[in-house]
């Protein structure tokens, strides 16, 4: 569109296709994101940034001290939320009206973090030994003050590895050929609600499973004397005797896939004949139990092994795994078969909140800036779990992400308050009165005086 003569750069904007149509910029006023102070509610009402503030040191001297350790923190991870990726984005953000009463304090009369404030706190600040410890315990201590509204008598983990592929020389990137591609290999813990319980960012040629005492024995160690029904799950990279010995030591139910050998499917050489006579349309699925002792092994354990003809295949589909559980081999599968949501959440923290995204050129500030994504990641997670109502419940976080976090709003602001008039597409009125209402149940409550 060619500006008229006379036109100036205030002057309203019109499209050639229908010139009764103007557009008008007004970015204060103007949010894409008011969607972000459900989160916040939740933020405040499980006190959440209140436990960063309370780990996390600053460091920060002088001028840098504008706006408060707990402010860009909160920047930090509610952007990442929004779907930010990294600080790029926070010069415009810092401006966005959803985002400075999300921050709060200065930012709600003035502005939020600049991308040099918030470049300099994320590498700097965040990077810390000290703070990348409390970095990586935050998730947990998160979760348990999820566990504290929501209790339970029982924990499932389920241990995994991704990859974070990488562009340019970036500190700890290398090839991996399972992947096919130069990268991090972060290793990942999950419970059975899809929190992500720890996270640790490694070089991108280890294997699956190593450095796996680091982030596991972080979360063994808090649940180690408040749950006492402990389950744990592992595909065959994690079928390590040091590992499954130490499971049994902690008195964890374990089932870990086991990579097939000569020696297993001769103890179901039987089920690997093709049953008899025409083969039906369904699968036919058959499970066996038995006692093995691989050479590594201090001794014997049960494994299970799930064998499934297929119309029309003319082998069988073969997996085996062992266990300490005491179940029918069936269920045993079906427990194990469970360890998929793991790879859905991971695949949902790619998605939903770019963890892959790690483009720093130290390790330590991508490992502080995977740390962050991971909390963004449990705050959505929680609100999943904990405060959506029942017709969205099996909602996505990316669904969650572009329906609740991504609803515009324009920003009237009055002498003593602000209004956010908020668009009504995918979330309601109703819908996020529910969810306000659902996140205010999760409050704690001064016990009623006699």
């Amino acid at each position: 569109m060619d500006m008229a003569v006379g036109e100036t750069e205030t002057a309203d904007l019109r499209v050639a296709f229908d010139r009764r149509l103007k557009l008008e910029f007004h970015g204060s006023k103007v949010t894409s994101d008011a969607g972000l102070l459900a989160f916040r509610e939740l933020d405040d009402a499980l006190g959440l940034t209140e436990i960063a503030g309370q780990v996390l040191a600053d460091s920060r001297t002088g001028k840098n001290n504008r706006h408060t350790l707990t402010a860009q923190f909160r920047q930090s991870v509610f952007g990442r939320l929004a779907g930010y990726e990294d600080v790029n984005d926070a010069d415009r953000l810092g401006h966005d009206p959803a985002m400075r009463w999300i921050v709060g304090g200065r930012a709600v009369t003035k502005e939020a973090a600049s991308t040099s404030q918030m470049g300099r706190f994320e590498t700097e600040v965040l990077t810390s030994k000290a703070n990348l410890a409390a970095l990586a315990d935050l998730s947990g201590q998160w979760i348990d003050a999820v566990h504290a509204r929501r209790p339970t008598n029982v924990v499932v983990l389920d241990m995994d590895s991704s990859v974070s592929p990488t562009h340019g020389e970036q500190e700890g990137t290398a090839y991996n050929g399972h992947f096919g591609c130069t990268c991090y290999h972060p290793l990942f813990v999950f419970n059975q609600f899809g929190d992500l319980e720890r996270c640790s960012l490694r070089s991108g040629n280890v294997h699956s499973a190593d450095d796996w005492r680091s982030v596991l024995e972080p979360v063994v160690a808090r649940y180690r004397d408040r749950i006492r029904r402990r389950f744990f799950r592992g595909d065959a990279a994690f079928a390590l005797p040091e590992l499954y010995d130490y499971l049994e030591a902690e008195g964890y139910k374990y089932t870990i896939r086991l990579k097939a050998n000569a020696v297993l499917q001769g103890h179901i050489a039987h089920l690997l004949k093709r049953p008899v006579g025409r083969p039906p349309k369904y699968v036919q699925r058959f499970y066996a139990s038995f006692s093995y002792q691989a050479k590594s092994w201090s001794r014997k354990r049960r494994v299970v092994a799930k064998v499934e003809w297929h119309s029309g295949e003319l082998y069988p589909r073969v997996g085996f795994s062992f266990t300490n559980l005491t179940r029918p081999a069936s269920r045993v599968v079906a427990f194990y078969n469970q360890r998929g949501t793991a790879e859905q959440y991971i695949k949902e923290g790619k998605n939903a909140v770019k963890w892959t995204r790690l483009s720093c050129r130290t390790m330590k500030a991508n490992a502080a800036r995977l740390q962050l994504h991971a909390l963004a990641y449990n705050l959505a997670n929680f609100l999943r779990t904990l405060a959506l109502p029942e017709e969205m419940a099996s909602w996505s976080l990316t669904s969650i992400r572009e329906k609740v976090v991504k609803i515009g709003a324009k920003i009237i602001v009055h002498a003593r308050y602000s209004v956010f008039q908020m668009a009504e597409v995918a979330v309601p009125r109703d819908l996020f009165r529910r969810i306000l209402d659902m996140i205010d149940d999760l409050r704690p409550r001064e016990p009623a005086r006699c």
